[in-house]
Parts: structure tokens; C-alpha cells; sequence
């Protein structure tokens, strides 16, 4: 598997940015994830979008993070949102997720954010389980979401 950063508007992230919308819609019945997003949110060195292509040269996982600071909605200073982390289904279980958040988490702190933040929702149990082993735990809700009963937030400190 190659990771590689591409705009948030390349079109092989807007095909699997429209395979995950279709999931989360599947998942809660709500048309998919309605906190806005723009290109520029995931530009360096303020963020970043990467790609998972596979032997093939097939998008086959996605992840980002953009900056965000102490704004009202509960993100601290230095923090790091993680967005649309994804892998398609029939490459699920080979550990795609995991080298993902691994490469966003060293994006995000050679630029030196100082905590990565991630909402989720109870009806991904697999991505809660993803983030709780790899070093992730509950924290203060934030974002779009914060006031949802399904909404679950997750933070991991990025220590250089």
C-alpha cells in the first residue's frame, strides 16, 4: 500500500469521501456526516488529506486531519481533528486503518499539533475499537456533533 497527500477535492477522495457518507447514512439513517468540510481545511501546514492506493492503483483508504484551536465548540489549542477516516470494504481487516491513523499522526505532529481529536458515533463500534488501541480515550465532546447521545470524542496526545 502506498500513502500519498492529495487535495481534499482530488477526485479519487471525492469517490471515497461519497463511499463514507454513503456508510455513515447506512449506519445512522441521516444522510451522512453534516459537519463542513473545505479543501483548504486540509492544505499544509494546516492539515492534510492522504490516500491509500493499493498494488493496482485503486483508492483504497482515506484519512485527514485539519488545525483546530480553542473555538467554542470544545477543540483546545495545538489540536489536530481527525476527518474521514475510511477503507473500503473488501480491504477491511489487513490493517489499512491503522497505518492510516499512524501516518496522520506524524503528519500532524511534524506540524506541530500537540493532540490529535476524533468524533465517532456508536454505530462504528470497529473504529471505536481502532482508536481506543491505539492509544485514544474519551474526551470532552466538541464539534458538530458535541450535543448528540451517539457522538463519542477521543483524544491521544501527540508527544515528539
Amino acid at each position: 500500500m502506498r500513502i500519498r497527500p492529495v487535495p481534499f477535492d482530488h477526485p479519487d477522495a471525492v469517490k471515497l469521501n461519497d463511499d463514507v457518507q454513503a456508510e455513515y447514512h447506512e449506519r445512522y439513517g441521516d444522510g451522512g456526516d453534516a459537519t463542513v468540510l473545505a479543501p483548504s481545511d486540509f492544505q499544509p501546514p494546516h492539515g492534510v488529506y492522504l490516500i491509500a492506493y493499493d498494488e493496482n492503483d485503486r483508492p483504497v483508504a482515506t484519512g485527514g486531519w485539519r488545525s483546530q484551536d480553542e473555538n467554542g465548540e470544545g477543540n483546545q489549542d495545538g489540536d489536530a481533528e481527525l476527518k474521514r477516516m475510511f477503507v473500503v470494504r473488501d480491504m477491511r481487516g489487513r490493517g489499512l486503518a491503522r497505518r492510516m491513523l499512524t501516518a496522520l499522526e506524524e503528519s500532524a505532529r511534524g506540524a506541530g499539533r500537540v493532540r490529535m481529536v476524533l468524533e465517532t458515533g456508536t454505530e462504528q463500534p470497529e473504529a471505536i475499537a481502532l482508536y481506543t488501541s491505539s492509544g485514544y480515550e474519551p474526551c470532552t465532546k466538541f464539534g458538530y456533533y458535541r450535543a448528540y447521545a451517539e457522538s463519542r470524542c477521543f483524544a491521544k496526545p501527540l508527544a515528539p
